[in-house]
């Protein structure tokens, strides 16, 4: 089938009641295209070095090599990956770090007015930490983005040692992302042939021991898919993509994120968002911007994405124009923040605070274009919630 018929967008579940059925369904019919940002047009540069629209702010929290303002935390390189967690009447923010051997995870831990408290490591001597996903029992998943990587548990509090746990396969990891309903992690796969997997603990909120499964189904963009057992997780001396006849294959897994029954991921190969509906267990497109029509694409170089409590989704570009856009439940494609004058980078990280009024996110390689040059950064503002 061509995937031009099967374009749809998938923001899904409490989204589409807060924006109404009338747009809920053009957006449907429409498809996910440029149009005016729901928080109007960027402004100029402000004096964190980004662009914002009207009424946000923002400021850096971290940079690689200086300590995080306040504490004796030495920033990590190349920060990646993110998620906040609650933390009493504050917050803690978890960064990967996406170098070779000495990889791993650091925190930065706020009150309940945003001041910063503390860092500190949570994960050392790892390899090319990526991206990850939070856990409901409040833990952050670590992935490593080299062949037949693992999967980190971690501490956001840095108190508990971290985990291995290879019984969720080692391949090229990238993103992760839990679903309470169904009690299973979905995991993307960062190589050109990549799959989407599940794993399905033995016990829920255990990861040590489980089932490892592969996205089955056909070439098509939508319609209904399966789920087929990984024989050998370990990838070794068969690679866990190769192990399953019909295995449903995607060009550079990368971000992946979970809410009302949908578990949307992002694909950098063909610059597609997708939407897996749970519920009953199909695939459609959220956005293509090979599809975009009578403009240039908005969004291009998707990597991670995370999702508003209002339901949009804030996916951030591996290049591109270095922006964060967003797809709203209405089928619109807009700029939310642009990172100018750092072409040689990318964007990483986003994640909300639990209360839903302040963003987090990196630009790995900021101003000096390689690893040590990180920036981390949070903007506050009228969020749609």
């Amino acid at each position: 089938m061509e995937r031009r018929n099967f374009l749809r967008v998938a923001v899904v579940g409490t989204a589409a009641a807060a924006f109404g059925g009338a747009n809920w369904r053009e957006a449907l019919a429409a498809g996910a295209q440029p149009g005016p940002s729901p928080y109007g047009p960027l402004q100029p540069v402000n004096s964190s070095g980004i662009m914002l629209p009207q009424g946000f702010s923002s400021r850096v929290i971290a940079r690689t090599g200086q300590r995080v303002v306040g504490t004796s935390y030495t920033w990590h390189p190349a920060p990646d990956g993110g998620a906040c967690f609650a933390d009493g009447t504050g917050w803690i923010y978890v960064s990967n770090s996406e170098v070779p051997s000495t990889g791993g995870a650091g925190a930065v831990r706020f009150d309940q007015s945003g001041n910063i408290k503390g860092a500190y490591r949570t994960l050392s001597n790892t390899n090319v930490n990526c991206a990850g996903g939070a856990t409901p029992w409040n833990t952050w998943l670590s992935c490593e983005e080299v062949d037949r990587g693992y999967v980190y548990e971690t501490d956001p509090w840095g108190v508990k040692a971290a985990v291995r746990h290879p019984a969720m396969g080692r391949f090229k990891h990238e993103a992760c992302a839990a679903d309470p309903v169904r009690k299973v992690i979905y995991l993307t796969e960062d190589v050109s042939d990549g799959c989407l997997y599940r794993f399905k603990p033995t016990t829920w909120g255990d990861l040590r021991s489980g089932t490892l499964e592969v996205m089955t189904g056909g070439s098509g963009t939508s319609g209904t898919v399966g789920w087929a057992r990984v024989p050998d997780p370990d990838g070794s001396p068969t690679a866990t993509r190769n192990q399953v006849s019909g295995a449903k294959r995607f060009n550079g897994g990368e971000g992946c994120y979970y809410a009302a029954d949908t578990c949307w991921f992002t694909t950098k190969g063909d610059g597609r968002v997708w939407a897996y509906n749970a519920t009953n267990s199909t695939i459609s497109l959220t956005y293509d911007d090979s599809l975009v029509t009578g403009a240039t694409p908005p969004l291009t170089g998707v990597d991670n994405v995370t999702r508003s409590s209002g339901g949009d989704l804030f996916v951030a570009e591996d290049g591109g124009n270095m922006e964060i856009c967003l797809i709203t439940p209405a089928g619109i494609v807009a700029p939310f923040l642009r990172v100018p004058n750092q072409s040689s980078s990318e964007i990483t990280g986003p994640a909300f605070s639990p209360d839903g009024s302040r963003l987090y996110f990196s630009s790995q390689r900021g101003t000096a274009g390689n690893v040590n040059g990180g920036i981390t950064y949070e903007v506050t503002g009228p969020f749609r919630r």
